[in-house]
């Protein structure tokens, strides 16, 4: 075990990393070129690899922007896909009722009165974002890239939302300097978020489950309704879902994907399992390769859902799934 003169040093070196790439050092900021903002937001980053993570990987930790900041920076990490709780809690949205906690069942009445606070705190949700200013939005963006940190994409969306509500989730990513923002892939999600993401010129970034391995699924429909409408491909849900490599699918579609996912899975066929990096049949370090030798302008976002080992925490383990990504681009 380190003693904490030396974990200090090692936290330091790693944020000294995360500031530098943001700083310049091996990170460049684009202003608009000639070809139109739709290009631009799909080569925001150059030459460099952008590892960050989406800040789901937390989960198990108070999730405060505060809070996430500071795990982002321990990490040394410089990008973040952030879930959008956490930047409308910033905001001041107004509080819901507590999810009951994971594997207590509730009887017939604590569901009924749990969905009925449910659905009045999400028409109060839905009362404050029609009128939510963007300065919170902005000040958030702010806190983070002052501590050297870009908000990359925020998972902010639903397509049974308004179409003011819709309006507002793009506003709200473009308030915190994100590309876009992020849900789940469908065709009926695309079709509907599509014109939207047309409208403000910012990306849809479709994430994938292990659906892709289902007879008759493609990638091309969901793409289809907006130029702006892009892939979030989950390299280890694809493995699992269709036994194969994604390297073929980020070759094909490197210029309609926003973002990766990474995480280790074993192949369906070998069980699927979500194992510590380097443990399972996803090939990390081949894609984070590629995507150095190409200069694909796809960040990648580690989304740490593996058990966390016995003796270690999740910083720990996002740190290692940093120190693996960096290992990889040596």
């Amino acid at each position: 075990m380190k003693d904490n003169t030396e974990k200090h040093s090692s936290l330091s070196r790693r944020r000294f990393l995360g500031t530098a790439l943001a700083s310049g050092v091996a990170y460049t900021l684009f202003p608009v070129p000639s070809w139109g903002k739709a290009d631009w937001l799909k080569r925001r980053y150059a030459k460099e690899v952008q590892i960050g993570a989406i800040s789901y990987s937390f989960r198990q930790l108070p999730s405060s922007a505060e809070e996430v900041l500071g795990y982002l920076t321990q990490a040394g990490l410089n990008t973040t896909e952030l879930m959008g709780y956490t930047a409308e809690s910033f905001a001041g949205i107004p509080e819901g009722p507590a999810r009951p906690p994971r594997g207590v069942e509730l009887s017939a009445q604590e569901k009924a009165e749990y969905d009925k606070a449910r659905k009045a705190a999400d028409e109060e949700s839905r009362k404050w974002r029609l009128s939510a200013p963007m300065d919170k939005f902005k000040q958030l963006r702010k806190m983070y890239n002052d501590e050297g940190i870009t908000i990359d994409i925020l998972k902010l969306g639903n397509p049974g939302w308004t179409d003011e509500e819709i309006d507002y989730a793009f506003k709200a990513a473009e308030a915190v300097g994100a590309r876009g923002i992020s849900l789940e892939i469908s065709d009926e999600t695309a079709r509907r978020m599509g014109p939207f993401a047309t409208k403000h010129k910012a990306l849809v970034g479709m994430h994938n489950h292990t659906q892709v391995g289902d007879e008759g699924f493609s990638f091309d429909t969901p793409l289809s309704y907006s130029r702006y409408n892009m892939l979030n491909l989950d390299i280890g849900h694809y493995v699992a879902g269709t036994s194969q490599s994604p390297i073929p699918i980020l070759k094909k579609y490197h210029d309609r994907i926003s973002h990766l996912h990474i995480k280790d899975r074993k192949k369906g066929t070998n069980g699927g399992d979500n194992l510590p990096w380097g443990e399972g049949d996803t090939p990390i370090g081949e894609v984070l390769q590629l995507l150095q030798k190409e200069q694909y302008p796809i960040s990648a976002m580690i989304e740490l859902e593996y058990e966390i080992p016995a003796g270690s925490d999740v910083l720990t383990e996002v740190t290692k799934c940093a120190d693996f990504c960096h290992s990889a681009l040596a």
